[in-house]
């Protein structure tokens, strides 16, 4: 095996290991009947047109799941984060969040601080308490077009785990855009969202992005996007990146009800790329069959994994379905003592 080709393998895989990441954290939440008509939750309405990348949660769904409870089986230990978050800001992740919609920006430039993500979440959330904290802590508040920013004082510093010292990390801000509905994130892609809302010059009018988001608007989690962004975001080697699989779009979503099941696509830039990832991405799920072989736990996982056929000569769509039974998920939680879940 030449070392191109090892290095275009571990592309492939790379993919899968992401393309599943994305998968898992789409399931997380489950789908249930989508609550909203075609084209997306109402929030889109604040996403840029030039979006990259556009994720969405149906909070509410992920938190009273019970894969959700099945999952806490596997972190038994005290949510210290949540409750410290809960203390400081008034906000009960669990309880008081909805629903979220999430966006990345592309890339505009060299300078870093050019980037922008952004994080609406609808609820219920104590406004005089975030204020009162922004400030305790050096924060100041400007309005911006008629609304209302918190700009957050000392995270826009120097990035210390960037390698190059000019890096700066862009200035972050929370807005209270809607009387439920907060925006966290860089001060600038809170600005694009407000004028997207107002200019409607939003995700809505990018056919790309729509057509993907349609494609998996039944769900309560899922996310789309280009893949560029998304591969930049992973900070893969270099020489891994460098042999990876000619892909421009992705997408995720999934289902849960006693077990869990979604699907995960990415688009490549011809059939040719798509046929060629698809043979490496079969041969990659027969080893990961082989070597489970000896983990019967793990045997209703993988076997539950289907790379879609080519639907025909030209599809440029590689898919990965999967649908984890309720037994298999049982297998891979440690069993725990009664009571020890709070």
């Amino acid at each position: 095996m030449t070392k191109r080709t090892r290095y275009f393998i571990l592309g492939s895989v790379a993919l899968l290991v992401v393309g599943l990441s994305i998968g898992l954290v789409a399931y997380y939440g489950g789908l249930p009947p989508n609550p909203f008509k075609s084209g997306g939750p109402d929030e889109l309405a604040y996403v840029p047109k030039d979006a990259a990348v556009v994720a969405y949660a149906d909070v509410r769904q992920v938190m009273t799941s019970e894969f959700r409870q099945r999952m806490r089986q596997l972190e038994p230990q005290k949510q210290t984060g949540q409750k410290e978050f809960r203390d400081q800001t008034g906000i009960d992740i669990e309880n008081d969040i909805d629903r979220v919609v999430a966006w990345v920006a592309p890339d505009r430039g060299p300078d870093s601080t050019s980037k922008g993500a952004m994080v609406l979440a609808r609820g219920r959330f104590n406004e005089s308490r975030i204020e009162a904290l922004v400030r305790e802590h050096g924060g100041t508040v400007e309005q911006y077009k008629g609304k209302h920013l918190l700009l957050v004082k000392g995270l826009g510093h120097e990035d210390e785990m960037s390698p190059s010292p000019a890096r700066q990390v862009p200035e972050l801000a929370v807005a209270f855009i809607e009387p439920d509905v907060a925006a966290f994130g860089a001060t600038r892609s809170i600005r694009e969202a407000i004028d997207a809302r107002q200019t409607g010059q939003d995700i809505r009018e990018n056919k790309e992005l729509m057509r993907l988001i349609e494609a998996v608007d039944a769900g309560t989690a899922w996310a789309v996007g280009r893949f560029d962004t998304l591969a930049s975001q992973a900070h893969l080697p270099e020489q891994v990146a460098s042999q990876m699989p000619p892909i421009s779009w992705f997408s995720a979503s999934g289902r849960i009800d006693g077990g869990v099941s979604g699907r995960v696509s990415v688009e490549a830039r011809d059939a040719e790329a798509a046929k060629n990832l698809r043979d490496v991405v079969n041969g990659f799920v027969a080893l990961a069959r082989m070597q489970a072989g000896s983990k019967p736990e793990m045997q209703g996982v993988l076997q539950s994994l289907a790379i879609l056929p080519a639907g025909s000569a030209e599809d440029k769509t590689v898919a990965i379905s999967f649908s984890v039974p309720a037994k298999a998920l049982d297998a891979l939680t440690p069993k725990v003592p009664k009571g020890t879940l709070k």
